[in-house]
């Protein structure tokens, strides 16, 4: 579907609340972090796992090969609480289709590179979603560290 983009803002209220949008630290991600230094565990921030890849995940686990992407529930069309645009509805259907599409590639691609992709939705709590990341990081910590061992 090719739908035409807006070439502006609808309106002034519009283009101040887009201009506004953060592309890292936002305060879902800065909870999450928060949460997951708070449990031993360092990571980089807002980093590309692979770079002949151009994604960028909001934190990552390189040695452990953990990418954690926190998804806003508008941007990537969250089951529960994604709501259609009331302006340029068109555009922005397509817009999150395409979104959704790319994340499904991004994982598809860090799959194959060996990397484990974690996606937390922006109103999950960041105390759970901290301990699901420490878990997984540990566990493929745990694998690389028996992998080694054992040969």
């Amino acid at each position: 579907m090719n739908v035409e983009r807006p070439t502006r803002a609808s309106s002034v209220g519009v283009r101040k609340s887009m201009q506004s949008n953060k592309g890292r630290d936002t305060k879902p991600e800065l909870a999450l972090r928060r949460a997951v230094h708070a449990l031993g565990l360092r990571y980089r921030v807002s980093a590309r796992p692979l770079p002949k890849v151009r994604r960028t995940a909001d934190m990552v686990f390189t040695k452990a090969k953990v990418a954690v992407f926190l998804d806003g529930c508008f941007w990537h069309g969250c089951p529960e609480h994604h709501t259609k645009a009331a302006t340029n509805a068109d555009y922005w259907a397509e817009k999150v289709r395409r979104n959704r599409e790319r994340d499904a590639e991004t994982d598809r691609l860090f799959a194959e590179a060996g990397w484990t992709v974690i996606r937390v939705w922006e109103h999950q709590n960041p105390l759970e979603s901290a301990r699901h990341v420490a878990d997984c990081v540990r566990s493929r910590r745990a694998d690389q560290l028996g992998q080694r061992t054992a040969r």
